[in-house]
């Protein structure tokens, strides 16, 4: 299946690019540049940063709270995947008792 994509055109903070997107991403994109601009805005008001630095410092922010997920509720990403490890385990252990009854 081919996906078939378009140019699309989107502005941050003030200049402009040209990205390839499938028409039926186009609104999730556009949402995503909206935040982008914002997070982008934000640190930059803070630090007073620009241009590729101010790229490379949103994107490690990004990065970090993304690896270090907590939404409101509790959710713990670093303890989600401790726990998803463990049950990895336990599955490998169950399966490997059941491969020795047969």
């Amino acid at each position: 299946m081919t996906t078939e994509t378009h140019a699309l055109d989107i502005t941050l903070l003030g200049r402009d690019y040209r990205v390839a997107c499938a028409p039926e991403e186009k609104e999730a994109l556009l949402a995503a540049v909206a935040f982008l601009e914002e997070r982008m805005q934000l640190l930059a008001d803070r630090t007073k940063s620009s241009g590729e630095r101010l790229a490379v410092m949103t994107a490690l922010n990004l990065a970090h709270e993304l690896l270090f997920l907590k939404l409101p509720g509790g959710f713990d990403m670093h303890a989600f995947r401790r726990r998803i490890s463990a049950m990895d385990s336990r599955l490998d252990e169950a399966l490997a008792q059941q491969n020795s009854l047969f």
